[in-house]
């Protein structure tokens, strides 16, 4: 969950030259991974948090997102606003903060939980008998994770609120919904990285602590953060994603029902 490779300084962000680094990840051969077949990109795009050296310039974020920009969301609202992070400043604060929910998220995991799991009624029922201050607090070696902000390219994924359509806000259980209109989005950044033959994570840490992102990022009242995403040259492209087969979630007219296979 945590492995990063850490072998490089960041790369340059708007200018695409690198601030050094070399070691290992920087003697990989740059072979490319673009592909734009879509079978291809769907079914070995998975989550990137090793990457060389090679940097990420502003024209290729520009092209990822100008694909990217035509997921779907309600009513074609497009509730969406992109903060590529850059500065060195930012790029740090943003780790740590995302390293804090992170010590909480070994803290409750070590503790034999479902981290933030929705395992009461549809809600989290806190943290129990974890103190989530001491594991804030602790020396706990997140440091990978943190590591993320050093990503060639990090992105932050803004969503205004008042745009997005909460179909189950009256359902007695945590809210899912309000998603659908911001995370497809989030899902074609990855995708659409492939075209560039790059690779990349989405993580929800940040979101923990989300008040101090956004003042971080000097974002107006009514937005929310959804996600960063770290982007970058694959240290390694999987060709083989482990994923369940289709028998074993999807069935025939009811939750109980035959499995749905293929002829």
């Amino acid at each position: 969950m945590f492995a990063v490779c850490r072998g490089r300084e960041h790369a340059t962000r708007g200018a695409g030259t690198s601030h050094g680094g070399g070691g290992q990840n920087a003697r990989m051969a740059h072979v490319s991974t673009a592909t734009t077949d879509l079978e291809t990109a769907l079914s070995t795009t998975g989550a990137i948090r090793a990457f060389t050296d090679r940097p990420v310039s502003r024209g290729e974020i520009a092209r990822i997102l100008d694909v990217a920009r035509f997921a779907p969301s309600g009513g074609n609202q497009q509730a969406w606003h992109v903060v590529a992070v850059e500065a060195p400043e930012l790029r740090r604060a943003l780790g740590e903060l995302m390293a804090s929910a992170a010590k909480e998220y070994v803290a409750l995991r070590e503790a034999g939980q479902r981290p933030f799991g929705l395992s009461d009624r549809g809600r989290w029922p806190g943290p129990g008998d974890v103190d989530l201050a001491a594991a804030r607090a602790g020396d706990v070696d997140v440091s990978a994770l943190a590591g993320l902000a050093e990503a060639p390219a990090l992105l932050a994924v803004l969503v205004e609120l008042g745009k997005l359509a909460a179909m189950d806000a009256e359902l007695d259980r945590h809210g899912i919904v309000a998603g659908a209109s911001i995370y497809p989005f989030c899902w074609q950044i990855l995708l659409a990285a492939r075209l560039v033959g790059l690779g990349g994570v989405l993580t929800t840490f940040a979101v923990r602590n989300e008040p101090d992102v956004l003042t971080l990022l000097d974002a107006p009242a009514g937005w929310a953060l959804a996600a960063v995403i770290a982007l970058g040259e694959p240290v390694h492209q999987p060709s083989r994603l482990r994923r369940r087969r289709v028998a074993t979630f999807a069935t025939v007219d009811t939750f109980s029902g035959p499995p749905l296979i293929t002829p």
